[in-house]
């Protein structure tokens, strides 16, 4: 189960993110990025995070230790920014803290090394669970110590935007034309064989448990958590069922796209948070 911790202080927000994420000190002494349940993009975003970061560790990728944040609202007066007093106000409870890593820097094509396995696997991880926002516009993906980790999968899961047609998106292709390592030669067919084994029940069971219930409760058509939970194990274990629908598709889109002129890919600037600046 994730660590329950609790804030001690708001440092700075993060206005990189769409739903304003803030750099937080808690109680353990470690400093977190918070995504909060209050934010406009809503809990679907955190319960994402969660099941995807869970997943990820099982089968081995690098992402960063997650913990459960408890606010208090009364945080919220000793922030001048009025938007940042909103959002905290509205956050009262559990939110996500994803470990802070200092000195990190984002993903550069100029200085990734390319290896096959490690993007074959991030991108079959990938589609899924059908992150739709791991492009080379937006990679999230950080460089710490000289390795790739893999944030932000708020955009992952999207069958539960709308359950109803959950089932009808089981073996949808995954577009990967503009993934962050798809000109890297991502062998997708060697990171089936590795992880699809690790995909079991009992992996699935244990990254959706790590959700709090409070963030499950009154999803339209179901009437527990419990509920909630075994509908995310048996959507991705249906996902899993249908591989052989998406991975020739993936498998092929991997073989025909470029090597990358590491001089000519766009990157983004670092952003201003991991650069030392402090309100």
């Amino acid at each position: 189960m994730l660590p329950v911790l609790t804030a001690t202080r708001y440092i700075t927000p993060l206005r990189e993110g769409g739903s304003l994420p803030g750099l937080m000190e808690t109680d353990d002494l470690g400093t977190y990025v918070v995504k909060f349940h209050g934010a406009g993009q809503g809990r679907k975003v955190l319960i994402a995070e969660v099941i995807c970061t869970g997943l990820a560790r099982a089968l081995g990728l690098p992402v960063p230790d997650l913990g459960l944040v408890d606010l208090d609202p009364l945080l919220a007066p000793a922030e001048p920014d009025e938007e940042v007093q909103d959002l905290l106000r509205r956050s009262a409870g559990l939110n996500l803290g994803i470990d802070f890593l200092p000195g990190s820097l984002d993903f550069d094509p100029a200085v990734f090394e390319g290896d096959p396995a490690l993007s074959g696997r991030v991108l079959w991880f990938d589609a899924l669970v059908q992150n739709m926002d791991r492009s080379w516009r937006n990679p999230n993906m950080l460089h710490w110590h000289g390795h790739l980790v893999l944030i932000d999968h708020g955009a992952a899961l999207v069958f539960h935007h709308e359950w109803s047609r959950a089932e009808a998106s089981v073996a949808r292709p995954y577009d990967a034309e503009q993934h962050a390592l798809i000109r890297y030669s991502p062998d997708v067919t060697a990171a089936s064989t590795d992880l699809a084994r690790l995909v079991t029940d009992e992996t699935l069971t244990a990254a959706v448990a790590d959700v709090p219930d409070l963030w499950l409760v009154d999803e339209p058509g179901f009437d527990s958590a419990a509920q909630v939970r075994a509908a995310y194990v048996a959507r991705l274990r249906a996902r899993l069922a249908a591989e052989a629908d998406w991975l020739p598709a993936l498998a092929a889109c991997a073989a025909r796209a470029p090597v990358p002129d590491k001089t000519a890919v766009p990157t983004r600037a670092r952003p201003a948070w991991l650069r030392g600046r402090r309100r």
